[in-house]
């Protein structure tokens, strides 16, 4: 792995594939590191001829925290929204966008081939809208479009996101991310304890940063309702979404997909919030379809 300086902050990654392939950005989501992309899905798509590209997230990881804003007062901030007002936030997921274009910039990358998780598909649509010569494809996964509209996670996911362990030991955090997993897995293919502890369990002692995930997801609440920059987006556009998902409702896909021009919509049966290795296929086959299609527009 290595680090570049870009946006104004320093920005850790990692690069799969040959020099020549055709680059591919991977924006993981909500408090999440590069590694939690599986290296399976990786070395698929180096198969498929692309160069990935990883990287964490302004305020998770190895890349900038921004402890200098301090712990955002989640109150206020649903109070502002719910008073119709702009909340004070540290920064949007525009400024996200703009971390994952100055990454390319240092990458020396012009254009590249986008695909994001969650918030991960927020960023990848807003940098599709905001820097639209960037990006030659998109595929946006179990993510959503910020309409106010759409229903909410289940009070169970939603829990997940603000509930936070007592006990700080290595430990204690990997059995609370763990139950969080299975809040948010997919139904036809179930976590299996024994092999995601110790995943979970490597990305906690590599970064540990919650109040990180916190401003994140003030980025999100805070970024508001977006659907009129995604209507903008020109790059042929691939929406994956499970018909299981507790945390981004399945709605949240139909409303990304009917909000892009010309996307297109892949409903995977029994798919929650996570990426199983049940579902790896169906990713690498929407980045192929969404990559095919944009050279075939060229």
């Amino acid at each position: 792995m290595a680090r570049v300086a870009a946006n104004g902050i320093e920005i850790e990654y990692d690069v799969h594939g040959h020099d020549d392939g055709e680059p591919l950005l991977l924006v993981m989501g909500l408090g999440q590191q590069l590694t939690r992309w599986p290296m399976e899905i990786v070395e698929q798509l180096v198969g498929e001829g692309f160069r990935v590209v990883r990287f964490d997230n302004r305020d998770i990881g190895l890349s900038t925290w921004l402890d200098e804003a301090g712990a955002p007062d989640m109150p206020a901030v649903f109070t502002a929204i719910a008073g119709g007002r702009k909340p004070d936030v540290p920064y949007l997921l525009e400024d996200m966008a703009d971390d994952a274009a100055g990454l390319l910039d240092a990458l020396g990358i012009e254009r590249a081939h986008v695909a994001g998780v969650s918030m991960g598909g927020m960023i990848g649509q807003t940098l599709a809208a905001r820097h639209s010569a960037r990006v030659l494809s998109l595929v946006s996964v179990m993510s959503t479009t910020g309409n106010p509209a759409l229903p909410p996670a289940t009070p169970e996911a939603l829990a997940i996101l603000y509930v936070r362990p007592e006990a700080t030991d290595i430990d204690s955090l990997t059995d609370h991310a763990l139950k969080a997993q299975i809040v948010i897995q997919s139904p036809a293919w179930p976590v299996d304890p024994a092999l995601e502890r110790p995943k979970l369990k490597a990305a906690i002692e590599r970064a540990h940063h919650p109040v990180g995930m916190a401003r994140q997801m003030c980025a999100v609440i805070g970024s508001g309702d977006r659907r009129e920059a995604l209507k903008t987006i020109t790059a042929p556009t691939i929406v994956l979404h499970g018909d299981a998902d507790p945390l981004v409702r399945l709605d949240g896909g139909k409303d990304t997909a009917a909000t892009i021009p010309g996307a297109e919509l892949r409903i995977i049966e029994g798919m929650g919030h996570d990426m199983p290795q049940g579902v790896h296929a169906a990713f690498v086959a929407a980045v192929v379809a969404a990559a095919a299609r944009a050279r075939a527009s060229a």
